[in-house]
């Protein structure tokens, strides 16, 4: 199948799967590349604690900060489905920066997340990828900040109403009565400036050795792999990825490395068109259509 008719192929089955997809492959060796609309940037929910384990480690690196120094972090006490870890803990911990930044990236922990944005605000975060180089990331606002959306508000019998809701109530210009869903208030990336982000990780870049390193390491150990790893783990090959969810967003980032030595960066973000909160379908959609893009490059 020439490249042209699979796109078209892919755009067809994300239709019929309820998601508009936005998404990026990128061969991290020879630079070749094949996307779907990757430069529509969209809101990026947990995909944000990327930079925040960047810029973390990077000032660990620096000296401004010492990992091993422990803070005292309030209990989320949240109850409803989703968040992890200290997010649902009902008393406080005491924990080291270092076991934070695992917490936020590994376990999506938005309590052990906004921990680590009290010593580095969103806007320093911005400023430390402007100065390695990285563009198209947006960072706006806190974890907490996401969690206050009509998800929370209705009881679980109604979350279908805060899914139409999402769907519902945008607008032409990606604006959005949910003020997380809205591009212009929303920390946002597109797929494109996802990949960039994971090539500066992955290869020689402006980003300290030792702090892409470390960022590579925690990514190797997200435990949230129910989307892109089933179709990109094996015995052959490595999945080091970050998921970010929201109403009716699912995304994830990742790269996969082969044992042939071939690696490939790989950003889908996709927006659900169901009024549903388990959509098991469309995330292994996701997969199948990133690895359908994958294999292309890989093999033509």
């Amino acid at each position: 199948m020439n490249t042209e008719a699979l796109l078209s192929d892919l755009r067809r089955q994300l239709h019929d799967g309820g998601l508009h997809g936005y998404l990026l492959v990128r061969d991290l060796h020879t630079g070749d590349e094949l996307g779907i609309e990757p430069d529509i940037p969209l809101p990026s929910a947990s995909l944000v604690k990327i930079p925040l384990a960047l810029a973390t480690a990077e000032r660990i690196r620096r000296g401004e900060l010492d990992g091993a120094t422990a803070l005292d972090v309030r209990p989320g006490r949240v109850t409803t489905p989703g968040p992890t870890g200290l997010s649902r803990f009902r008393h406080p911990a005491r924990i080291a920066i270092d076991d934070l930044l695992y917490l936020s990236t590994c376990l999506s922990d938005g309590t052990a997340a906004d921990a680590l944005f009290d010593l580095t605000p969103p806007a320093r975060v911005a400023d430390l990828l402007h100065e390695l180089g990285l563009r198209g990331i947006t960072l706006r606002h806190t974890i907490h900040e996401l969690s206050d959306t009509p998800a929370e508000r209705f009881d679980t019998a109604q979350a279908h109403l805060a899914h139409a809701l999402a769907i519902d109530a945008g607008t032409s210009g990606r604006g959005h009565r949910v003020p997380q869903l809205d591009t212009t208030r929303a920390s946002t990336g597109s797929a494109r400036a996802w990949v960039e982000l994971l090539q500066a990780l992955w290869t020689p870049s402006k980003i300290h050795p030792t702090v892409a390193e470390r960022v590579r390491e925690l990514m190797a150990h997200n435990v949230l792999r129910q989307r892109l790893a089933p179709d990109f783990s094996s015995d052959a090959s490595t999945w080091s990825s970050k998921t970010g969810t929201l109403l009716n967003l699912r995304h994830e980032i990742g790269v996969v490395e082969h044992s042939d030595g071939q690696a490939y960066a790989i950003a889908v973000l996709t927006e659900s068109v169901v009024p549903a909160g388990t959509q098991p379908g469309a995330e292994a959609l996701m997969a199948q259509v990133a690895r359908s893009v994958r294999d292309h490059l890989r093999h033509y």
